[in-house]
């Protein structure tokens, strides 16, 4: 029951954030560093004190959790700079649902091969649901995608290939999914390390590493802090929203993952994936209603699958 709690409030969590970063249109290395700023910051009176209670007495057991939290923050940069690349080089409609498809399945697989567990059919059968919705969900938005104005031929030609690139993009989004999902689960299950406290210094390195990689050139640097506050100063709102409420949603999944296991937890997640399809029919009138209301019935049906597994 509690882990449905938080999975509930990180779907509500998740979705709302997304539907945030899409109303403001802000992205961008400046707008990241800016929403993990507010993160780090807000979250320091309560990630600080639980990170220090639950480091480990021995010196070996401070060198793991120095190793976990830097191999989560690597792999949550990596993630961000992908997922922006792909934004680049696809549509959104395509790259979101597809790397949201292949993160949970892949992560089922992982749990199977690298965790040891041992999902019942029910559970498999729901998380093959959930990855089905996601790919109908993806389907509608990427059927209406990609429009350019061009005519004919040659528009319907360069829609094919952006569609093609935002699939392809959107699978190796999914592996870092899945890959950090992995991670962050052995790292709050296997080696015992407090959420709260884990994530946080994982958003405070991933700070460290963004502002390394851009003060590797200092006209990179000044540019970055002239674009943070540029976003700051243009969308206040969708800088607290998404820098207090994505980690918050992620907390929540990391607590899921001590009462339930990464096959039941990984797909689940992704019911957010429903409520931000709903958002882009109903509120930036994306195409295809029917279509996103039948893949959100699929979800719903494998989500309800893994509830009973």
């Amino acid at each position: 029951m509690t882990a449905a709690l938080l999975l509930i409030g990180a779907t509500l969590a998740h979705a709302a954030w997304n539907i945030a970063l899409k109303s403001a249109g802000a992205r961008g290395a400046g707008f990241l560093a800016a929403t993990l700023l507010v993160g780090v910051v807000a979250f320091a009176p309560i990630g600080l004190p639980a990170l220090l209670a639950g480091l480990p007495s021995t010196g070996d057991g401070l060198a793991l959790a120095g190793l976990l939290v830097t191999g989560s923050a690597a792999l949550q940069v990596t993630y961000f700079l992908l997922l922006q690349r792909a934004y680049r080089v696809a549509d959104v409609g395509v790259v979101y649902p597809v790397a949201r498809g292949t993160g949970p399945l892949l992560s089922i697989l992982g749990a199977l091969l690298l965790l040891g567990e041992r999902p019942g059919p029910i559970v498999l059968l729901g998380g093959a649901f959930v990855v089905a919705g996601v790919v109908v969900i993806g389907l509608a938005s990427a059927h209406g995608a990609g429009s350019d104005g061009a005519p004919g031929a040659s528009r319907d030609g360069a829609a094919a290939q952006r569609r093609v690139r935002g699939v392809r993009a959107g699978a190796l989004v999914g592996v870092v999914i899945a890959a950090y999902s992995l991670w962050d689960a052995a790292a709050v299950t296997r080696a015992d390390l407090d959420p709260i406290g884990y994530y946080w210094a994982s958003m405070v390195v991933q700070l460290l590493v963004f502002g390394v990689l851009v003060a590797r050139r200092p006209v990179a640097l000044a540019d970055a802090r002239a674009h943070a506050l540029a976003d700051a100063r243009a969308h206040p709102w969708a800088v607290l929203v998404v820098g207090i409420l994505s980690p918050l949603a992620y907390v929540a999944v990391l607590a899921a993952y001590q009462l339930a296991p990464v096959a039941v937890v990984a797909p689940a997640r992704e019911a957010s994936v429903v409520l931000i399809a709903l958002a882009g029919w109903l509120i930036f009138r994306e195409p295809h209603p029917a279509r996103r209301l039948l893949g959100s019935v699929v979800v719903l049906a494998g989500i309800a699958l893994l509830a009973l597994g």
